[in-house]
């Protein structure tokens, strides 16, 4: 009987190192909730979000220790037990200080990222109060209480963790693909700022083209203008000239024509 019950001891813990812990996953990046700014508000929100992601990678990491510690606990007993079972506690607290902290960076950003920050935030407080029920069960002193818990309670608790941790590979999924069509919009809105700024471009030198030819049609006019007043004064002089030389030639006639007649008489 007792074998038996130490091979199903055996049993449960290499199933629960061959499946995968919740806190084991990568942190998936946090989308920047301004991609297109460069304002010094839009920098902040960024080296804030990297915080998050700094102790978000550092709780992960705690926590798949503490697993394989809580793990390894329940093949002890004894003093090494007690030891383990104290390094553990203090790894939880210090975890609970990492989710604290991860929780203040996380109210600190906008809307729409803090939503999914917190979501995972209750993520982590589950698996964090999975292993803390870990710990409670291997503090018992009734081993087929332990043993019982082990194949019940905690087979519910990683079904649980499993169920948890394939929603939030979808919501992971999800934001991934949210994140490339945001990314996809802003290339194609910086082409188009690009083509309209080309556009605007290309008006304004036509502009100044057109203000060019504007001005010089104006010294055109101003020239045809002057020469017109010209033409005028120069065929004004001319029938002034030509009612001179007419009258001169009117006198001259009558001139000779008495002087021949007193000639003549």
């Amino acid at each position: 009987m007792g074998k038996d019950k130490k091979r199903r001891r055996l049993e449960l813990i290499e199933r629960k190192e061959k499946r995968p812990c919740l806190s084991c996953r990568p942190p998936f990046p946090v989308p920047s909730p301004f991609p297109d700014r460069s304002s010094s508000e839009g920098k902040i929100l960024e080296r804030m979000s990297q915080v998050f992601e700094g102790y978000e990678r550092q709780y992960c990491e705690l926590s798949a220790n503490l697993t394989r510690k809580c793990t390894a606990s329940s093949a002890v007993d004894g003093e090494l037990r007690k030891q383990r079972i104290s390094e553990i506690k203090g790894g939880i607290d210090e975890a609970e200080a990492l989710i604290r902290k991860m929780d203040l960076e996380a109210r600190s950003l906008p809307p729409n990222v803090k939503g999914v920050l917190l979501a995972k935030l209750r993520e982590y407080k589950s698996d964090l109060n999975n292993l803390k029920s870990e710990v409670k069960r291997l503090t018992s002193g009734n081993m087929a209480t332990r043993e019982e818990l082990l194949e019940s309670g905690m087979a519910d608790a990683l079904t649980k963790s499993a169920d948890q941790r394939s929603r939030l590979m979808m919501t992971t999924e999800r934001l991934n693909h949210s994140t490339d069509r945001i990314k996809e919009s802003r290339r194609t809105m910086l082409e188009t700022e690009e083509l309209g700024v080309s556009i605007l471009q290309d008006l304004h030198q036509q502009r100044q083209s057109l203000l060019h030819a504007n001005n010089t049609l104006h010294g055109v006019d101003e020239n045809i203008g002057r020469s017109k007043k010209i033409l005028t004064a120069m065929s004004r002089r001319m029938n002034r000239n030509k009612w001179i030389i007419g009258l001169i030639i009117a006198v001259l006639v009558v001139a000779i024509v008495v002087i021949l007649y007193f000639k003549l008489k």
